[in-house]
């Protein structure tokens, strides 16, 4: 079993209620076991900025499938709940990246573990310093709580959800 974390993200429609829609899936995923989710956090757009605001989490879980068969799985939730990619960074209404699975580093087309963002996210570290502030980068060799404290990530804006 590996320890995964996936960032959940959604700016369309109901962003909330897609999050909390996305997480029972992950619950169900066969060959997982889910752990955890973050508190939400309302967040605004990074790469391109002319969008609504995002509702952002992280979920931990236990994998016993392969990072490919857990990239698979969470692009069939993301279809299923009517994702389309449009353009990069652009608005969705779901959004799932596989974060980091254990200390497996992979660098593939396709594939890349950890994310090759996570460290520059302030829409990321903060759930993910919630879930696990003692997750190491594989990488980076430092803590998700560590990397936090050094973001300098002043422009990105991340609040609690009552």
């Amino acid at each position: 079993m590996k320890r995964a974390f996936i960032g959940i993200g959604s700016n369309l429609g109901d962003r909330r209620k897609n999050c909390v829609e996305a997480v029972e899936r992950l619950k169900h995923l066969r060959g997982c076991e889910f752990i955890k989710c973050s508190l939400w956090y309302l967040t605004s757009p990074v790469g391109m900025g002319d969008q609504d605001w995002f509702v952002n989490g992280v979920a931990c879980l236990d994998a016993e499938i392969s990072p490919r068969e857990l990239l698979g799985r969470l692009l069939s939730i993301e279809a299923g709940m009517g994702r389309v990619r449009t353009e990069k960074w652009g608005p969705r209404v779901i959004d799932l990246d596989l974060l980091l699975y254990g200390t497996d580093i992979v660098d593939e087309s396709d594939l890349k573990i950890p994310h090759p963002y996570m460290h520059q996210r302030k829409f990321v570290l903060v759930p993910l310093n919630e879930v696990d502030p003692d997750v190491i980068h594989p990488v980076l060799a430092k803590t998700a709580s560590r990397i936090l404290q050094e973001l300098k990530g002043e422009d990105q804006e991340v609040t609690l959800l009552e």
